[in-house]
């Protein structure tokens, strides 16, 4: 069984690296359809549409006009999250998403930090680095 650290992973806006991120998130759902019919004693369900959004945490970085810059609000943009890294053999994840907010954040003790979120439009594949 292999097992990573988090410090292994990326994540890319198209073919370009988002830069300084501290964390990030992915989450895929499936809604479900109740078909419980009279006579059932117990409810039963149907898989239905699937959905996928994610967020990161970066430390914000206005340099970076290919990663952190492509992540505007409404910006519809091909996401790709490694979760191991980006060499050949890797797993990771490519949807296309759109940036539903950008929060930056800032206090006098801390780093400059910006939180995004995105939903997907579409599936969520998973495939190999080649």
């Amino acid at each position: 069984m292999a097992n990573h650290k988090g410090s292994e992973g990326t994540v890319k806006v198209g073919a370009n690296a988002v830069a300084e991120i501290k964390n990030y998130s992915l989450t895929e759902t499936a809604d479900t359809i109740e078909d419980t019919v009279m006579g059932d004693t117990a409810r039963t369900y149907q898989s239905s549409l699937t959905s996928f959004s994610g967020s990161l945490e970066v430390l914000w970085d206005e340099s970076d006009t290919t990663g952190q810059g492509a992540l505007t609000i409404g910006a519809s943009v091909t996401l790709n999250v490694y979760p191991e890294g980006a060499s050949s053999g890797d797993t990771y994840y490519t949807g296309t998403a759109i940036v539903t907010s950008v929060a930056v954040n800032g206090s006098f003790d801390g780093m400059v930090t910006a939180s995004i979120s995105v939903q997907g439009t579409g599936s969520l594949s998973k495939t190999t680095v080649s």
